[in-house]
């Protein structure tokens, strides 16, 4: 019985390599794995470990945590935006260069993520204060209100209510 995460890692480094057009032969020569190893991994009979992956992640100029997320060993993030993808497929760009771009990306998003959350913090506590200042109002007209019926009660006078005719009293 096959392990299905398994198969969806062999699956996954399969079509990366397609997408790269690159071989087996030259996958599991750049990765520095055996041919039948890569080919097994990608038919779902072997579970590559973390090294492993690490090393074919290189070969296919991949990021390793992609893999490692496939394969069970990483949680799944937030999705990505495509930045973080597109830098790591740039072939121009060093290694090095990938990683400092990437790590200032990154802070970006944090920073903005930070100040979104401050901002709905406010918008948040703004609400209620405006909600609690409804509240007094609406206590105070309905206060206000009522004071004005039991004033009209009290004074007994009948012409104040509109549109009412009063029988006399004989």
């Amino acid at each position: 019985m096959r392990n299905e995460t398994v198969k969806s890692i062999g699956d996954y480094i399969r079509e990366q390599r397609e997408q790269a057009r690159i071989s087996v032969r030259q996958l599991a020569q750049a990765a520095g794995v055996s041919n039948p190893y890569l080919s097994q991994i990608e038919r779902g009979l072997r579970k590559p470990s973390a090294d492993i992956l690490q090393q074919i992640a290189k070969g296919l100029r991949i990021s390793a945590e992609a893999l490692y997320v496939q394969a069970g060993i990483l949680e799944d993030r937030p999705a990505d935006t495509g930045v973080r993808s597109d830098l790591l497929a740039d072939q121009e760009l060093s290694e090095r260069q990938k990683q400092v771009l990437i790590e200032i990306y990154e802070s970006f998003r944090k920073e903005n993520a930070a100040a979104a959350e401050a901002q709905a913090v406010a918008a948040a506590e703004a609400a209620a204060t405006e909600a609690a200042d409804d509240t007094k109002t609406s206590k105070s007209s309905w206060s206000d209100a009522t004071a004005e019926a039991e004033q009209d009660e009290r004074s007994g006078d009948a012409n104040d209510v509109p549109d009412q005719t009063v029988p006399p009293i004989r």
